[in-house]
C-alpha cells in the first residue's frame, strides 16, 4: 500500500463513523479506552491496526495526520481527540460525555 493509499484508507476510516479508535489488540491502554467508550454506552469503530493487512502503513498515515505516533489513537466525529491520557482526562473532567452527546444513548 502506498502512502497516499494508506492516507485515504485512514481518512476513509475516520469519517466511517462517529468515534474511531485506532488500536493494537495487545495494547493495555488501548483497552482501557475501549473500556471507557462500551462503560458510557456508545458505539466505536475500532481498527486494530495489528490485524490490518497494511496496519504499519495506515499507523504511519496516522502520524503524518496527527503526529502521535502511538495507539490508542481516537478520533470523535471526524476530529484528533489523542490518546489514553487525553480521552481519561476528559471522562475525568465529565467533557467527554458532552463531546458524545450526540450518539449516547438514553
Amino acid at each position: 500500500m502506498s502512502s497516499s493509499q494508506a492516507m485515504m484508507r485512514v481518512q476513509q476510516l475516520i469519517s466511517s463513523a462517529f468515534v474511531v479508535v485506532f488500536s493494537k489488540s495487545w495494547c493495555p491502554f488501548c483497552d482501557r479506552v475501549k473500556h471507557i467508550f462500551r462503560t458510557l454506552g456508545v458505539s466505536i469503530k475500532v481498527v486494530e491496526l495489528n490485524e490490518e493487512k497494511d496496519g504499519s502503513a495506515m499507523q504511519t498515515a496516522l502520524y503524518e495526520l496527527t503526529r502521535q505516533r502511538t495507539v490508542p489513537n481516537v478520533f470523535i466525529n471526524g476530529q484528533h481527540l489523542g490518546g489514553c491520557d487525553q480521552v481519561m482526562e476528559l471522562e475525568r473532567k465529565g467533557a467527554l460525555k458532552k463531546l458524545l452527546e450526540p450518539v449516547l444513548t438514553a
